[in-house]
């Protein structure tokens, strides 16, 4: 099963008896062997590629949850003062991971020397069973119930533009003023030119048209920051050039709800304890984080 599980997840034999420190030939006998023994075909052959058919994509899934119960029993026999140890693989957005879980991983590495990390920062919702993922920070409501969830904080979706775009245009007091303002979005997981706001108690959905659209929240915040126009970010992306008066935030008294932050796994109760140490130091450092605990203000956002 583990030979197998690493020829799916390296793409191919050689590279997965690398991983292994096996010969080639060994791993492609285990496979075949296995393949005989149950009487499927779980990978499709060619003399350029290898790729897992319907029936091994399903198994693979099924080798990952066995192999992690026979190393979580290892463990247990081990007893519970065993070392953290292994690879793990963690998921978070483009711009939260190297911001707020980068020193999380550093410091989880400096607590167990045998322990490896892989981030994976990217901008779309990681599927963490197929894609191999042990633990993801999430931002925004969840969309999958099967996963362990920890909500460690929230965080704001701010409107925002330089003093001097302020200054030339003016402020807007309420969100229909949007229309007439200069507007740079970000396509992030999610993209829309449906902004919601609260006015009054009431929900409202205001439709910008963006003269620039840009692929990462980056390049709308430096758009933002040249005088360009209005841009919608969250709060922790933004922290520092508000504080240092370099982006004002308008629109604060008309905010919508706001966003959990949740780390996540998918070994319920049962993790190994690689994921166990780690969900814990994230949940404990997030937990700490200013940034992710703004409703202390006096203005908590509407109906939260």
């Amino acid at each position: 099963m583990a030979i197998f599980l690493a020829v799916v997840e390296e793409g191919g034999f050689a590279s997965a008896a690398r991983k292994l420190e096996l010969s080639a030939p060994m791993a492609t006998r285990a496979v075949s062997e296995l393949e005989n023994a149950m009487g499927v075909r779980l990978l499709t052959r060619t003399t350029r590629v290898v790729r897992v058919t319907e029936t091994g994509a399903r198994y693979a899934n099924d080798c990952r949850r066995i192999l992690a119960d026979v190393a979580e029993s290892e463990e247990a026999a081990a007893g519970s003062h065993g070392e953290v140890r292994g690879r793990l693989v963690v998921t978070a957005s483009s711009v939260f991971g190297p911001m707020r879980v980068t020193p999380i991983v550093t410091e989880y590495l400096r607590r167990y020397p045998e322990a490896e990390v892989e981030c994976r920062f990217v901008d779309r919702v990681v599927n963490m069973i197929d894609e191999g993922v042990d633990v993801a920070v999430r931002i925004g409501p969840l969309q999958d119930s099967a996963y362990q969830a920890r909500c460690v904080g929230r965080v704001r979706r701010v409107v925002c533009a330089s003093p001097c775009y302020v200054a030339r245009h003016g402020a807007p007091s309420s969100p229909a003023d949007l229309v007439d303002h200069t507007i740079v979005m970000a396509n992030g997981i999610t993209p829309s030119v449906d902004w919601r706001f609260v006015v009054g108690d009431q929900a409202t959905v205001v439709r910008v048209r963006p003269r620039m659209t840009v692929s990462s929240n980056e390049a709308a915040i430096g758009a933002a920051l040249a005088g360009f126009g209005l841009t919608r970010v969250v709060s922790y992306m933004v922290d520092d050039h508000l504080a240092s008066g370099r982006l004002v935030e308008v629109l604060r008294d008309h905010e919508s709800v706001p966003l959990p932050v949740h780390v996540l796994h998918h070994e319920g109760r049962h993790a190994a304890r690689k994921v166990r140490a780690f969900v814990d130091l994230a949940s404990q450092s997030l937990r700490d984080d200013r940034l992710l605990h703004w409703q202390a203000d006096a203005r908590m956002a509407h109906g939260d």
